[in-house]
């Protein structure tokens, strides 16, 4: 009979065990043990930037976590955890003496395995249903993990407070080290939080946490972890932490934006599965650079507004990579807002270098100092106008980009004609649906955005190539698999003659020209870009400043989202010059003081400038082999390349006589005394084949009245 019972109680026995494991296949969803992991933003040294996380942890092997940090939660959490099978009567039975004693709860009797199935695949409620399910799990748990693969998953798991999940999370956040580096007095103090994280946070209590820590020790003493002179050594240690609390940078808020935006775009990864998927992303962001542009847009003082809530966005690019080293999408950005660095805006006058004067050079119809017409003239029903409506007739190139005048930029666009014209805004990245000759001004009916106008100027900084601007530079999954790398790949769009021209142009615009507000002490090049208000005297719509350094690229605009007649700038380009200088002055960016040419190309010297000859005397002298002798002197300009050309009176207008170049002083010879003419002086420009203005006449006289 004895014997009948015994089998019928094991073969019941075997028959529960077997519903326990086939219920288990049911409950467990071997999804969730995979684990959210948060995502690192490094720079290009490999340093963390900032995460990117629905619950901060970073996950590690049970190999790197020191056996004495996993002896210290097994003597506080489960004490026979090698010895059960996901659950442990003994402590079960302990727990329900101890509660029946005290009248109440005072122990628990979960093993980390049933702690695990708990945090990981049920709620917190406290009802027989899910007590039974959590046993159930805990047991198939066992059935399908080894002991050091539970554990590796449980202390990956935990809550240590202060957002943290998982042991290295919280081994950076309290101690700043990687758990592998963790001392047993660290490791128990660790061991001590996930009962209670609020109440044993050594942040929040150090006291509660020190008495919990010795706890601790003194567990792993009694289990045989520790020698008892360890113990009393690591027992008497003071708790010593170094906090690295993570704290949200909202200077970043843009650039973050940004690497969701790239992501999703490029490398298919959501937003979700960025947040939770582990990934290491290498990001071309300079933190410097990011901060400073950050407090500076703070600043209403840097905004011309009508009120404080002028807008604007900021940009910068490494002129090497295209990589993004800094971008502010607003002054007062919020996350998943709107990103005006990728805002198409009217970009006015900085559209010129890149839909006239660009291709103009490139197509070989006009030199730097080649003369263009400045005046005004209507094609059709447009007429576009100057600056306080005044012109000169004929303006170099050079002089043209410098002062941004308007008519010449026009008439070379009309020479060039509109096709040729967007075929070369296409190569530099910008495609756009307008046909009228008002491209010459920047006149669009869409715009152009900051970041697509910092793409097209690196081909001038850069020998004539555009690479793509790129957010992530490299992106690894959690088993160091490479996902993604930024394009290397550049597209031609100008000549190394045309962008080297345009550098030294626009570098003149910046020294002395519409761009020469702010300072900035090294090497720069530019141009500025106004668009008034529609239908207005008053008010500026938008303000632009593009630019380049040996090293750097970059645009930055000022405006209003919405610009009407109580929302609009009271200044121009002055305001984003200024800043963008500003910046570059205030950052980590290096300072070069010289743009290098590329090889093979033909330097562009500056431009003469003609002096007007107001102190022009002659003298008449006798000299024994020239006779009578005149000499002309005058006081040359600085500029030793400009040329002075003689004229001699003449009943039907001036003769040319000779010319000098740098000097002032010139000897005519053999002089009749009885019919000696008056002379002038009229200073020409060997670049623009231009003279200036003529001098005064002078007759030469013996006795002269300098």
């Amino acid at each position: 009979m004895t014997f009948f019972v015994i089998l019928g109680s094991f073969i019941l026995g075997l028959i529960g065990y077997l519903l326990i494991i086939y219920a288990g296949n049911y409950v467990i969803d071997d999804k969730k043990l995979v684990m959210n992991s948060a995502s690192r933003l490094v720079d290009q040294d490999g340093n963390l930037i900032t995460k990117l996380y629905y619950e901060n942890r970073d996950l590690v092997s049970i190999q790197d976590i020191p056996d004495y940090v996993q002896n210290a939660f097994i003597a506080i959490e489960d004490t026979r955890f090698y010895k059960h099978h996901g659950i442990d009567l003994q402590a079960i039975s302990r727990a329900l003496y101890k509660d029946i004693l005290a009248g109440g709860k005072v122990e628990g009797g979960s093993t980390i395995t049933q702690q695990l199935a708990k945090n990981v695949f049920l709620t917190n409620e406290k009802t027989f249903l899910r007590k039974t399910k959590e046993l159930i799990i805990a047991i198939n748990l066992e059935e399908k993990y080894s002991k050091k693969e539970l554990l590796e998953m449980y202390l990956n798991q935990i809550y240590f407070g202060h957002g943290a999940y998982g042991i290295q999370s919280a081994s950076k956040l309290y101690f700043n080290k990687n758990v592998n580096e963790l001392t047993i007095e660290e490791g128990a103090l660790l061991a001590a939080i996930p009962k209670a994280p609020t109440k044993y946070s050594p942040i929040n209590n150090i006291e509660k946490s020190k008495e919990r820590r010795d706890l601790v020790i003194n567990l792993m003493e009694d289990k045989g972890y520790l020698k008892p002179e360890e113990a009393v050594r690591l027992v008497g240690k003071t708790v010593s932490l170094n906090v690295q609390e993570f704290v949200k940078e909202p200077a970043l808020l843009t650039y973050i934006d940004m690497v969701f935006d790239e992501a999703k775009a490029r490398y298919s990864l959501s937003n979700e599965e960025l947040m939770r998927g582990g990934y290491t992303i290498t990001v071309p962001l300079n933190v410097n650079l990011q901060k400073t542009a950050y407090e500076m847009f703070q600043d209403p003082n840097n905004f011309p507004g009508i009120d404080e809530s002028a807008e604007g966005a900021f940009v910068l690019l490494d002129n090497d990579t295209g990589g993004v080293l800094a971008s502010i999408g607003g002054r007062n950005y919020v996350r998943k807002g709107t990103n005006r660095v990728n805002i198409k805006r009217q970009p006015g006058s900085t559209l010129k270098p890149l839909a006239v004067y660009g291709p103009a050079l490139e197509e070989h119809e006009f030199e730097p100092y080649s003369l263009l017409v400045d005046k005004k003239v209507s094609y059709g029903d447009y007429e576009p106008s100057n600056y306080h409506d005044t012109y000169k007739g004929k303006i170099s190139m050079y002089d043209a980009v410098l002062e941004s005048t308007n008519a010449p930029a026009v008439w070379i666009l009309d020479k060039l004609g509109i096709p040729t014209v967007k075929n070369y805004l296409k190569k530099t990245g910008i495609s756009i649906p307008d046909q009228g000759l008002s491209i010459a001004l920047g006149g669009l009916k869409e715009g152009i955005s900051p970041i697509d106008m910092a793409k097209a100027y690196r081909a001038f900084a850069r020998e004539g190539n555009v690479i793509e601007p790129h957010i992530i530079s490299k992106i690894v999954d959690r088993n160091n698999n490479v996902i993604g790398q930024a394009s290397t790949n550049e597209i031609n769009a100008f000549s190394k003659q045309t962008a080297w021209y345009m550098t030294r142009m626009l570098e003149g615009v910046v020294k002395k020209g519409t761009g020469k507000a702010g300072e900035y002490l090294g090497a720069l090049a530019g141009k500025t870009g106004t668009t008034n208000m529609p239908n207005a005297e008053k008010g500026i719509k938008d303000a632009w400043f593009v630019g380049y350094t040996p090293s750097v690229v970059g645009a930055i605009w000022m405006g209003y989202d919405q610009t009407d007649d109580r929302h609009y700038l009271k200044t121009g380009s002055a305001a984003p010059t200024r800043l963008f200088k500003e910046i570059l002055e205030k950052s980590n960016i290096e300072k070069m003081m010289s743009f290098t040419s590329p090889k093979g190309v033909r330097e562009l010297e500056p431009p003469i400038r003609l002096v007007e000859i107001t102190d022009l005397t002659a003298d008449l002298s006798f000299k024994p082999l020239g006779l009578f002798t005149v000499t002309l002197n005058w006081t040359p300009g600085s500029d030793e390349r400009i040329e002075y050309r003689i004229y001699e009176e003449q009943p039907k207008g001036l003769k040319y006589i000779a010319s000098v170049i740098g000097k002032g002083r010139f000897e005519i010879e053999n002089i009749n005394v009885f019919s000696i003419p008056s002379y002038c002086v009229i200073p020409y420009n060997s670049q623009t084949e231009q003279e200036g203005i003529e001098s005064s006449l002078v007759k030469p006289t013996f006795f002269s009245n300098r």
